[in-house]
């Protein structure tokens, strides 16, 4: 089947099914991907796809319905973020069930300027995923927005600090992810970010120390010390 920039929704899955693979299921259990509902296609494979299908957001919003794993990554890659409202946005996030769904829609919620509103607020959500994304999009920023100023990213580290003790595997690691991210982002974001590692490393909380200690490892080391053109003796 040849896809282009007028196939349905109905036609791009029916691409991606033959596409799929049940050696790689096996591959993405073993990564915690929930398989329950995929086809066992790689994100390469998906981003292939996306080049040949290009932006389609009523399409988009066609592929995330179907509740097929990589139909949903492909939306998230292919919808219009112009044209995404937050409730759709919301919508999204209430479906979301394993991590690398999320942290793709959090690429495109921050892609559609959508930070300042959701990341306080998923981040209040006690669903797993949903926090997920907050932290998620906050690393994703940290990353792309290059035009914004550092003070919005200091403005997360205080629900960066509360969020530390979350337990649960898929929010620990991307609240570790969000802190590493901003403390990588330039010279002025990497002392605060470092500060708050070291005292998370100090924490009652096991979660707290195992975010703080493996942020400092990272900040700390002589690698990014180097990339921000900081002084070892004097960071550390």
């Amino acid at each position: 089947m040849s896809l282009g920039p007028s196939s349905t929704a109905g036609e791009v899955i029916a691409h991606l099914r033959s596409l799929g693979s049940e050696d790689n299921l096996a591959g993405m259990a073993r990564f915690g991907i929930v398989t329950e509902a995929a086809l066992g296609l790689s994100n390469v494979e998906l981003h292939k796809v996306a080049r040949l299908v290009k932006t389609d957001h009523h399409r988009a919003l066609e592929l995330w319905q179907s509740g097929i794993r990589e139909a949903r990554i492909l939306a998230a890659f292919t919808a219009d973020p112009k044209a995404l409202t937050l409730e759709e946005a919301r919508r999204w996030a209430e479906d979301c069930n394993s991590w690398e769904v999320v942290d793709t829609v959090a690429d495109l919620f921050v892609t559609a300027r959508f930070e300042r509103e959701l990341i306080p607020e998923f981040a209040a959500d006690e669903r797993e995923f949903i926090r997920r994304i907050a932290f998620a999009m906050i690393a994703t920023a940290a990353v792309h927005l290059k035009k914004e100023p550092d003070a919005m990213l200091m403005d997360w580290l205080p629900l960066i600090e509360r969020h530390a003790t979350d337990d649960r595997n898929f929010v620990k690691k991307a609240v570790n992810w969000a802190l590493r991210q901003i403390g990588k982002r330039n010279a002025a974001c990497h002392g605060p970010a470092l500060a708050l590692a070291e005292r998370l490393a100090e924490s009652s909380s096991r979660a707290a120390r195992w975010t703080g200690k493996d942020a400092v490892r990272e900040l700390g080391s002589d690698k990014v010390l180097a990339r921000l053109g900081l002084d070892p003796s004097r960071a550390r």
